[in-house]
C-alpha cells in the first residue's frame, strides 16, 4: 500500500501537539465553569434548512448522505455537517427550553466543519470553544460585557501559564453602524439610499483590513450604487479605533444623526470602559468590526494575538436577539467563540509552542526479567496510586537499551528493582534509592510542561 498522503484542511497534531491543545482545553474548561458556565455537546450533523437560513454560509456546508442513498422521497440532501456552534445551540435551546433555567449559560467544544480553501489558520476541520449566555424574551446588556471578559480570562491564562501571545480584543455594535448608515439614508425609508440594505454595507465593510478603505468605497458605489460622499462617510466610520470611549467623539463629528446610532454608542461606551476596568489594555472599541452573519443584532467581537495578526480573528462572536424563536417566545444571547486549532495549528506545526515531553510517563519502570514483570507492575501500581504517570518497559533488555528506551519517548526517570530500589534520573545520571510507596517526581517532571519559542 502506498503511504497516504495528509489530506488538506483536516489539520491532525502528533502526541506532543496533542497535549499542548489538552492544557489549552483544560484552561478553558476551568475559566468557564469558573464563571458558571455549563458543558453541553449537540449533534454533528443538523437539517439545511437550519443551517442555510442565517448569513452568507451555504457554500462552505458539508452535505451528510449515505453513499447508497435513493432519493425516493425528493428531498435530496437535507442534512449537513455544522459550521459554528452558535447555529446549533439555537436549535438545542428551543428544543429543550422547558428544561432549562434561565439565563441559560452553556460551553460548547467540538469540532466544527467548513468547506473553504484550506491556508494557515483556516481549515476543514476544526475545534470550536463557545461560550452563549441566553435569555428568555430579553437578556440585560450587562451580559454584552460579561462574555468578552470571561473568553479574556481564558486567552490571559493562556499567554501567562503556557507562553501564548497576548490577545487584543476588538469590539463594535451593529446598532451603532447601522444607525449610522440609516442617518445616512440607507434602508431608512424615505432616505436617499433606502433600497440598499445596511447589511449588504456591513458585509463589505466588513472586509475593510482585507481590502482596505478605498477599495470598500469602490465596492460600496460600484456594487450597492451609494454616492462617493456616502460612501466615504461609511469608510470615515470605519477607520475609528480606540481604546477607551473617545470614539463617540469621534463618531459625532462624522455629522450623522439617528435614534439607533445613539443607542449603539451608548451601548459600546459601557462596553469598552467596563471591560478596560477588568482587563485593562485588552479591548479596544474598532468600528469597523462588521461580523458578516446576518444573525448578530448588537455588539459584536473580534480577537487577534499580538504580534500575529496575519492570522486574523482568533476568537468571534456578538449579541444575538432572534436567532432562537419559536414564532411566541424569543431567546436572545450573547455569545463568543474561540477557534482553538485556528489559535494552535500554525504555532505547533512550526514547532513554537510544543511539550517538554510526547508521552504523559515521568517514569519507566525497568524489567529485570520476564518472570519478575509481576514485580515490576506492582512498582507501577503502586506510583500511580500517588497519581506518578508511568510504564512499565515493553521487554527485558538490557538496562542500558531500557533507558535509552525511555530517553527516545523523552520519559525523565528510570526505576530499577522492586518496590524498595532506586530511581535514575537519565538527564544529570543520578541514581538514588527510593519507596515506590513514598518516591515523587519533582513538581515540574510531574507532567509534559508546555514551551514556547524564545
Amino acid at each position: 500500500m502506498a503511504r497516504p498522503k495528509p489530506l488538506s484542511g483536516f489539520p491532525e497534531f502528533l502526541p506532543a501537539g496533542r497535549i499542548v491543545e489538552q492544557r489549552v482545553l483544560d484552561i478553558l474548561r476551568e475559566t468557564f465553569e469558573l464563571h458558571g458556565f455549563a458543558s453541553i455537546e449537540t449533534r454533528a450533523v443538523e437539517t439545511m434548512d437550519t443551517l442555510t437560513r442565517k448569513g452568507e454560509i451555504t457554500k462552505e456546508v458539508y452535505v451528510v448522505r449515505r453513499l447508497h442513498a435513493e432519493d425516493s422521497d425528493g428531498k435530496g440532501d437535507d442534512l449537513g455537517l455544522h459550521f459554528d456552534l452558535t447555529v446549533p445551540f439555537a436549535r438545542y435551546v428551543m428544543e429543550n427550553a422547558g428544561h432549562l433555567v434561565f439565563p441559560f449559560r452553556r460551553y460548547q467544544v467540538q469540532k466544527v466543519w467548513r468547506g473553504e480553501r484550506p491556508q494557515e489558520g483556516r481549515y476543514r476541520e476544526f475545534l470550536q470553544a463557545d461560550i452563549d449566555i441566553v435569555g428568555q424574551d430579553n437578556l440585560p446588556a450587562h451580559f454584552d460585557v460579561e462574555a468578552p471578559i470571561v473568553m479574556l480570562a481564558a486567552l490571559e491564562r493562556m499567554h501567562t501559564e503556557l507562553g501564548l501571545p497576548q490577545a487584543l480584543m476588538h469590539v463594535n455594535n451593529r446598532k451603532l453602524a447601522e444607525g449610522f448608515y440609516r442617518g445616512l439614508g440607507i434602508g431608512e425609508p424615505g432616505g436617499a439610499h433606502e433600497q440598499v440594505s445596511t447589511l449588504d454595507v456591513l458585509q463589505r465593510v466588513d472586509k475593510f483590513d482585507k481590502i482596505g478603505g478605498e477599495a470598500v468605497a469602490d465596492l460600496l458605489t460600484s456594487e450597492l450604487g451609494l454616492s462617493a460622499e456616502v460612501a466615504a462617510k461609511c469608510v470615515a466610520l470605519a477607520g475609528i479605533c480606540t481604546p477607551d470611549d473617545s470614539f463617540v467623539e469621534q463618531v459625532r463629528a462624522l455629522g450623522v444623526q439617528h435614534e439607533m446610532l445613539d443607542e449603539g454608542l451608548e451601548l459600546l461606551r459601557r462596553v469598552v470602559l467596563a471591560a478596560n476596568r477588568r482587563v485593562p489594555g485588552r479591548i479596544v472599541a474598532d468600528l469597523k468590526i462588521a461580523r458578516g452573519l446576518d444573525y448578530y443584532t448588537g455588539t459584536v467581537y473580534e480577537t487577534e494575538l499580538v504580534g500575529h495578526e496575519k492570522l486574523g480573528s482568533i476568537s468571534s462572536g456578538g449579541r444575538y436577539d432572534s436567532l432562537a424563536s419559536d414564532g411566541k417566545v424569543t431567546f436572545p444571547g450573547v455569545g463568543i467563540s474561540l477557534g482553538v486549532t485556528r489559535l494552535l495549528g500554525p504555532m505547533i506545526t512550526k514547532g513554537r509552542i510544543t511539550a517538554t515531553r510526547s508521552v504523559p510517563s515521568a517514569v519507566l519502570v525497568a524489567v529485570d526479567d520476564e518472570e519478575t514483570r509481576d514485580q515490576a507492575e506492582e512498582v507501577a501500581a503502586a506510583l500511580r496510586a500517588r497519581q506518578v504517570p508511568c510504564e512499565v518497559a515493553p521487554k527485558a533488555d538490557k538496562f542500558g537499551k531500557q533507558i535509552k528506551h525511555a530517553d527516545r519517548r523523552g520519559i525523565p526517570f528510570v526505576w530499577f528493582g522492586g518496590m524498595a530500589g532506586q530511581v535514575k534520573d537519565i538527564r544529570s545520571g543520578e541514581q538514588h534509592d527510593a519507596d515506590a510507596a513514598t518516591w515523587a517526581p519533582p513538581a515540574e517532571d510531574l507532567r509534559p510542561a508546555v514551551t514556547t519559542e524564545g
